[in-house]
């Protein structure tokens, strides 16, 4: 039966099929499904947060306790040890040091 009008239809990427389990894709070595956070935007708002929002890298992958501390050690070290830790904690994101909430890989890209 044809699709009808309209209907939303999944295509396979080039070169593949298409995972409905894996929506982003997986992992190369471990087979892992990656997050819908891309770890590109998380560093750099990582990085950004450091004139502004400390921590908001943190934030946007939905690890608020983290994000939270990182505000704290902002404000109480005068933005000092925000910068340190921001700094470190950018290269970890884009290095594939870090993983989202759900225990999953962040994904390449933007």
């Amino acid at each position: 039966m044809p699709p009808q009008y309209g209907a939303q239809t999944q295509y396979p990427p080039p070169g593949g099929y298409y995972d409905p389990s894996a929506p982003w894709g997986r992992h190369p070595m471990t087979g892992e499904p990656f997050s819908d956070k891309s770890k590109v935007v998380a560093g750099l708002l990582q990085l950004v947060g450091l004139v502004g929002i400390c921590g908001i890298g943190r934030f946007y992958i939905g690890q608020t306790g983290l994000g939270i501390a990182q505000l704290l050690v902002g404000l109480v070290t005068c933005g000092v040890g925000a910068v340190i830790w921001g700094i470190i904690d950018a290269v970890l994101i884009l290095t594939d040091r870090v993983r989202d909430t759900h225990g999953r890989p962040l994904r390449d890209g933007t």
